[in-house]
Parts: structure tokens; sequence; C-alpha cells
């Protein structure tokens, strides 16, 4: 009887633990975009502003847990064509426009119910992505349905509101390549946001 009751107890506050940790929200926050071609016909210029909105899980207990996130982004990245070094033509400009739908699964762990230390793959799903303003140079860009990367950060729960503030690297690329140059054009990026926790 006693250890009945000594399980029951224990799984009694488990499950309080694990409860504490876990919950559905909304969340919404902006990025720092900078597109990488890695290559010397596109220069890219300073980072772009974005912003991004969706839905959050929290699961876990004992002070670990899973964060998957299901979030509508939008990102924009501005660069520069720029044939030949030493051509006197001035460079053309460009604006790339990313509408996608993000799935990042974070896997971390809370220190004194306060601050999070978080890490994972991330999913993105191409919706509709273009290059604004094209010419023949830019041209039938095919992009890619989906692509991979990694994103790392460090969170903060105050009651039922959590931010988060992560990096983004991009593990592979947006499209194959830009009119007939080969490129390893990826996406990186500053992501900031903003939860609350609805149940």
């Amino acid at each position: 009887m006693k250890k009945i009751i000594i399980v029951l107890l224990f799984s009694f506050f488990a499950i309080q633990g694990f409860a504490q940790n876990s919950g559905i929200g909304i969340k919404a926050g902006l990025s720092s975009t900078k597109l990488d071609f890695e290559s010397k016909e596109f220069i890219p210029s300073d980072a772009q502003t974005g912003y991004h909105i969706g839905l959050f899980g929290r699961f876990g207990g004992a002070g670990f847990f899973v964060q998957p996130e299901l979030l509508f982004t939008q990102t924009k990245g501005n660069f520069a064509y720029v044939p030949d070094a030493w051509s006197s033509a001035s460079p053309e400009e460009y604006e790339a426009e990313f509408n996608r739908l993000d799935i990042p699964v974070m896997v971390g762990y809370r220190f004194f119910k306060l601050v999070r230390v978080m890490a994972g793959p991330i999913a993105s799903i191409n919706i509709n992505s273009e290059i604004k303003n094209s010419i023949e140079t830019v041209e039938n860009v095919e992009y890619k349905n989906a692509t991979f990367g990694y994103q790392a950060g460090l969170g903060v729960d105050i009651g039922n509101l959590s931010v988060d503030a992560k990096y983004e690297g991009g593990l592979s690329k947006i499209t194959e390549n830009i009119g007939t140059y080969d490129t390893d054009n990826r996406i990186n990026q500053w992501v900031l946001s903003v939860g609350f926790k609805i149940f």
C-alpha cells in the first residue's frame, strides 16, 4: 500500500512538472535577413527586415523541452548583379522576396524556470518567392519547394509570455542557379519572437 501511495505521489508531481513546462500559444516577431550567394557576380547588400507569425507548442518536464513551431514567414534580400569586375557599367540592383511556411523544432533545457537554451532543425516550404523587376540575367529563377537549416538561441519566460532570440543558418540552397550562373544562395538571419501561451 505504501509503495502504491509513493508511486501515485511521484506520478502526481511528475505530471505537475510536465504541465508547467507544456502548452500551446501564438507567436510573432521580426527577422534580420541577409542573402549569401557565394558568387562574385551577385553581391548581397545590407540585411533586410522580415516578419513571421504563427503557433508554437512546448512539451517537456524536468527542465527539458521540445518546442515545435508553425510559422508564416516573409523575408527579403537585396543584391546587385556585377557581370564584370572591370566593367564601367553600374551594378544592377534587385530585391528578392521569400514567402514560406517555416517548421522549426527546437530541443532545449530550461534553467531556473526562466531562461531557456535551445537548438534544432528548421524546414521551410516555399509558398511564393520571386525576384522583383527581374530582367533576362536573373529571370526564370526556379526556387526549391523546400529547404532545410538550423536554429539556435536563447529564450526567457515571464508567466505565459515568452521571448526568443535565435540565429538561423541555411543548410540547403534556395535555388540551384540564377539565370546562367551557378550560385550557393542561402538565407542566414537573426530572429526575435514574442509568444504567448494560451493553453
